[in-house]
C-alpha cells in the first residue's frame, strides 16, 4: 500500500495547502471506473490529431512489449543525424494517457483517465531511475517504459485530482522528484493533451493489478 502523497512535506504544492484547489471541476469529466482507465490512441504521424480509438493500459503494454514497434524503434535509435531522428520519432504512434479526446487539444477533452505521464530525458542511468520510481513510497506506477530514444523513461502514475487540478498536480510531482531524487522532468507534461510516443521495450513494466484485473 502506497502512502498518501498529499500528506508528505516534500510534495511542495504551489499553494500552502492542496485543499486550496478544492474548486468545482465542471470543466472535466472523470472516468467512472478508476480500475479501468482508458485514453486515446493516435496513429502517427504527430500531425494527425484525430484519435483512432480508445485504449487501456494492458493494450499499450502488449504493444510496447511485442513486435509492433520493434523495427521502428531500432531504426530510430540507430539514427545519428538529429533532424532525421526527429522525423522518425514524429511518425510513431502515440497516446494521450491523461484522457480521451475528440481531437488532441485540451478543449476537446472528453474524459480524464485519472492517469498522468512524466518524461525523464537524457538519463545517464535509466535502470537506476526506473528502480527508484518503482520503489517510491508515495506514487503507484501503472506503466514504465523506455522512451523512443532509449535514454529516457515514460512514467505513468495514478493521480487524484479531486483537490488539485492537473497542471498543479504535475508541478507538485516534479517538485517532489527533484527534492527527493534530484531528477528533472520535462515540464511540458503538465498539459492534459500531452502526446506520448510509443516505442518497443521488452522490459516494460505494468502494474500487476492491471493484468489480474483485465
Amino acid at each position: 500500500m502506497k502512502k498518501s502523497y498529499q500528506n508528505t512535506p516534500s510534495a511542495s504544492f504551489p499553494k500552502e495547502n492542496p485543499r486550496d484547489y478544492n474548486e468545482s471541476r465542471d470543466d472535466i469529466t472523470f472516468a467512472n471506473d478508476i480500475n479501468q482507465p482508458v485514453f486515446s490512441f493516435f496513429k502517427g504521424p504527430i500531425s494527425n490529431t484525430k484519435p483512432t480509438r480508445e485504449i487501456g493500459l494492458l493494450d499499450i503494454y502488449n504493444l510496447i512489449k511485442g513486435e509492433t514497434y520493434k523495427q521502428q524503434t531500432s531504426n530510430l535509435r540507430k539514427t545519428k543525424e538529429s533532424q532525421t531522428a526527429r522525423k522518425r520519432k514524429s511518425n510513431l504512434d502515440y497516446v494521450t494517457f491523461s484522457g480521451t479526446f475528440t481531437s488532441r487539444s485540451e478543449a476537446d477533452l472528453k474524459m480524464h483517465s485519472g492517469l498522468m505521464v512524466l518524461d525523464f530525458d537524457l538519463l545517464e542511468n535509466p535502470a537506476k531511475v526506473k528502480s527508484d520510481l518503482l520503489k517510491d513510497p508515495y506514487f503507484e506506477t501503472e506503466l514504465l517504459f523506455l522512451s523512443p530514444s532509449g535514454n529516457g523513461l515514460k512514467w505513468v502514475i495514478t493521480v487524484d485530482l479531486s483537490a488539485v487540478d492537473h497542471p498543479n498536480y504535475y508541478r507538485a510531482v516534479t517538485n517532489y522528484l527533484k527534492y527527493t531524487y534530484g531528477y528533472d522532468v520535462d515540464p511540458s507534461g503538465k498539459d492534459i493533451s500531452r502526446a506520448c510516443f510509443l516505442a518497443h521495450d521488452p522490459n516494460v513494466y505494468i502494474n500487476p493489478k492491471r493484468i489480474n484485473h483485465e
